[in-house]
């Protein structure tokens, strides 16, 4: 051994001899970098990549609202979300009143993404929900007074109705929009080919960073009529969620969440919190 070369000892490298599948599409590289630190080998099968809503006519009218008459509240469920209204606003010429709207009104966020996404443009949240869920940010804006008040609503797609009819009840009246949309990253060959390693106990755990995710899979899986096959194999392998969220969606499919990180919801706690799982 050369002088100076360091051997990482296994309590260095926790994920020695472990194979992850890795479902991110937008930082596939990153997350699968982070896990090789760690000792891991990385199975890539990135399920869904996102694409500006089709509908941009409705996006573009929204945005024109906005900044013309700007609401009282705007919620920001997703970093995401904000970026791409960004770029339509970029694209219409409208970025600057945009963001001059953005300041005027009172912003309440889901999570630490969209906060981070207004911190990008020099913004900081006015409330942020108590609990990065859904839940948590009708719990947020219970207390306050609500009647009356225009609520702009930035959604993800397939996103329920239960946010906006709660406002509703409320006396607010919504303005939602869907900026985005999820568009498949991968054949589903390659989908039904990380079903059989799953089947086979050749994956010790799958890093699930998006509710997307899990709705492609299963679709996927279904598909192919191999929706059994799909849930006994996740059932015997170690299922991580980068957040609540993630988790919820994969409780409501039936299966437990054995790693998520505890308080921050980022592919680096994440990581750790899969390397902590599998520490000797």
């Amino acid at each position: 051994m050369a002088q100076g070369e360091r051997i990482n000892s296994p309590s260095e490298r926790p994920l020695a001899g472990r194979r992850v599948a890795v479902l991110e599409h937008r930082e596939l590289d990153r997350l699968g970098h982070m896990l090789e630190e760690q000792g891991a080998q990385t199975l890539r099968c990135p399920l869904v990549a996102i694409a500006d809503a089709s509908d941009s006519a409705s996006v573009l009218a929204w945005l024109r609202r906005f900044t013309a008459s700007p609401p009282d509240d705007l919620v920001l469920l997703t970093g995401e979300g904000l970026r791409r209204l960004r770029g339509f606003a970029e694209r219409a010429g409208i970025e600057a009143p945009f963001h001059a709207a953005l300041a005027r009104v009172r912003t309440i966020t889901r999570g630490p993404k969209p906060a981070r996404a207004l911190r990008e443009i020099a913004l900081t949240p006015g409330l942020r929900a108590a609990q990065p869920t859904m839940a948590g940010i009708i719990a947020t804006l219970a207390p306050l007074t609500l009647a009356g008040r225009r609520v702009a609503i930035q959604l993800y797609p397939e996103a329920p109705a239960t946010l906006a009819d709660f406002l509703k009840r409320a006396g607010a009246r919504p303005d939602p929009v869907v900026p985005y949309a999820y568009v498949p990253a991968v054949a589903d060959a390659e989908i039904q080919a990380l079903i059989e390693a799953l089947a086979a106990g050749q994956v010790d755990a799958v890093a699930f960073t998006s509710m997307a995710q899990v709705t492609r899979l299963f679709a996927a899986a279904a598909a192919a009529g191999l929706q059994a096959r799909l849930r006994s194999a996740l059932g015997a392998t170690a299922i991580a969620a980068v957040g609540p969220v993630v988790a919820a969606a994969l409780e409501r499919e039936g299966l437990s969440v054995a790693i998520m990180p505890r308080d921050s919801f980022f592919m680096k706690p994440l990581v750790t919190a899969i390397a902590t799982s599998f520490a000797p």
